[in-house]
């Protein structure tokens, strides 16, 4: 069992890439669910309170139908588009099947009040796996904050106020190299 982990940690790493690969290249939702697994019910969630956007805080189950994978999927591509696409900081768990990863990218809201609006965001999934490596289960945390005042129209009144009082000057958050942080033993 041992000698199998490096193949399966290097699998499971392979399929997630190849997923991100197709998402961050806006695949056709086909080409999506073709990482999905066939075997075991599948299942996507962008955690967050469902008020704020339609692909937020619900759970959508399935190949098909109006609460499926493939739903999740087609109301991203009606309401959002992204750019610059990126992944990195692999954590794969070959015990439990998971693979972690971080993402960054800049969406931008594509109708409604909010159309043309854009934010540069950092994200996460977890990739849960079935024993093929296939996608059984995706999450995301992302910034649902953004979403919704993008799609309400006010995400670009609030970062042009943040620009003001900043000076012009984008604040960008510092590395935590750890020097306050004390090992207790």
């Amino acid at each position: 069992m041992a000698s199998q982990t490096p193949i399966i940690r290097a699998q499971l790493l392979q399929s997630a890439q190849a997923l991100c690969d197709a998402f961050a290249s806006k695949a056709d939702i086909k080409t999506l669910l073709s990482h999905f697994s066939s075997t075991h019910q599948i299942s996507a969630v962008e955690h967050g309170l469902s008020v704020l956007a339609p692909f937020l805080g619900r759970r959508f189950i399935g190949r098909s139908g109006k609460s499926s994978v493939a739903a999740y999927f087609e109301l991203l591509q009606q309401h959002l588009t992204y750019d610059d696409m990126s992944f990195g900081e692999w954590v794969v768990d070959e015990v439990a099947r998971k693979v972690s990863v971080r993402g960054s990218a800049k969406f931008t809201w594509i109708e409604g009040k909010g159309k043309g609006q854009s934010w540069e965001e950092d994200f996460v999934y977890v990739l849960d796996f079935d024993q093929a490596a296939k996608v059984t289960d995706y999450q995301v945390w992302a910034d649902s904050g953004a979403a919704y005042l993008a799609r309400v129209g006010e995400l670009s009144q609030l970062i042009e106020s943040e620009r003001k009082v900043s000076g012009g000057a984008r604040r960008e958050p510092k590395d935590d190299d750890q020097s306050d942080t004390q090992t207790l033993v």
